[in-house]
């Protein structure tokens, strides 16, 4: 009895890789060593942050005149018992930049949450319904775009005070516009998809449709935004805070930090140079982070 070999069409179908789309993310972003190495960076700020009160050694407001000014540990006149040095009142440089995440991480993760809802709903409204209120949301979005962000939340927080929900309020309200155009061009491709058209012949209400069907198919390009929109807010709420328009100045920010190190670079350099170290840390690591996101979003890399 002869045997026929199977036909190359009968062949077995290649394997998914194991897991779900979560696994495959995964995978695909521990490849990534530089976006491990951002991860790692920011898993320690946050647990800096969310700990403050445990892991710093004092109290970030404590003066003591005695000591102002004295250098890192291992500089001539330094101590270990202020690893960083100390300020020009003589407060703990390394409890300061550890108290100072917490400000920075709540303000750039509220202010991209709260873009990514406002900017979210109008994309989705726009690009669903289209027509007149596509142009009249896009028109407010054109709107927005002709103010620059940081003159104007200069202007809504020099009128309205100093207030650390305050600044979260103004940048995410300036910061809306990017999520709701990305928003807006992926629903516009995908209203006119089969199950779209199908899931109205049904009877599904445009919300719903919205809800189950057209935000999850928008959910990555959204994640990618909103990472780089945390780092972007972070350096924002920097700069109103060196220009002393942030939060009240009992509260320890990193930006008012740079601000008071200013006069002080050609003397005792670590007053302005720590916190600034930690900004330009924080932004870059957040920033690969959202690069490697938007690398995994596209399935051609998974190909690599």
């Amino acid at each position: 009895m002869t045997v026929i070999p199977p036909a190359a069409t009968d062949r077995a179908p290649a394997k998914k890789p194991a897991g779900g789309p979560r696994s495959v993310v995964l995978r695909a972003l521990l490849r990534n060593k530089l976006a491990v190495l951002a991860l790692a960076v920011l898993a320690l700020l946050l647990v800096a942050a969310l700990f403050a009160p445990l892991i710093a050694p004092y109290d970030p407001n404590t003066q003591d005149l005695l000591i102002r000014l004295r250098p890192p540990a291992w500089q001539d006149g330094g101590t270990g018992a202020h690893l960083l040095g100390t300020d020009q009142l003589g407060r703990d440089m390394l409890s300061r930049v550890i108290h100072g995440a917490r400000v920075s991480l709540l303000v750039g993760a509220g202010a991209a949450l709260l873009a990514g809802v406002i900017g979210t709903a109008v994309g989705l409204a726009a690009g669903y319904f289209g027509g007149w209120a596509d142009r009249t949301l896009m028109r407010l979005a054109d709107v927005q775009l002709a103010f620059p962000s940081l003159l104007l939340a200069l202007a809504v927080v020099g009128f309205l005070g100093s207030g650390l929900w305050l600044v979260v309020l103004v940048l995410g309200f300036t910061g809306w516009v990017s999520y709701a155009r990305v928003v807006r061009s992926e629903v516009m491709s995908l209203r006119t998809r089969d199950f779209i058209t199908e899931a109205r012949a049904i009877g599904v209400t445009d919300v719903t449709i919205m809800r189950r069907h057209l935000l999850p198919n928008v959910m990555a390009p959204l994640a990618t935004i909103g990472t780089l929109h945390v780092a972007a807010a972070i350096v924002a709420e920097a700069s109103l805070s060196y220009l002393g328009l942030g939060v009240p100045k009992e509260t320890v920010t990193w930006g008012a930090m740079l601000a008071d190190g200013q006069l002080y670079l050609g003397t005792s350099w670590w007053v302005a140079v720590f916190p600034g170290i930690a900004l330009m840390l924080t932004s870059l690591a957040i920033n690969i982070t959202g690069d490697a996101l938007r690398d995994v979003a596209d399935p051609k890399a998974y190909r690599r």
